[in-house]
């Protein structure tokens, strides 16, 4: 009823820069905030960045300066750009969005597939 597409992940140097894009598709009412997760092989998933509906944004510490995310609430998309990555960027990131189904049902969380990003030379 609901999904969320990624795409843009891939391999690239230190240093180098991807821009990930996450859309949304479906049958829904509103979406309310939008946030890109992370997670590397046996390690836990952790929160990358968020946005509100008005564009307010929230940063993990270890991508302060380097990562930037924005929304087109127009095309329903969530972007993270990532620049000056590192090695220890390396790691599944996942798009999750907060959805009004309805204009009066709960919200609700959805997650994308995950897209591969992997920060070597």
């Amino acid at each position: 009823q609901v999904q969320l597409v990624e795409s843009g992940g891939g391999l690239v140097q230190p240093g180098g820069s991807l821009r990930l894009s996450c859309a949304a598709s479906g049958s829904f009412f509103s979406i309310n905030a939008m946030r890109w997760y992370r997670q590397a092989p046996g390690k836990q998933r952790e929160l990358v960045a968020g946005i509100t509906s008005f564009g307010r944004t929230n940063y993990a510490d270890f991508v302060k300066g380097r990562f930037t995310i924005s929304r087109d609430n127009a095309k329903n998309t969530v972007y993270l750009q990532m620049n000056s990555l590192k090695p220890e960027d390396t790691a599944a990131y996942y798009c999750n969005a907060d959805i009004d189904r309805t204009s009066y049902t709960a919200t609700l969380t959805y997650w994308g597939q995950g897209t591969q990003v992997t920060v070597s030379s």
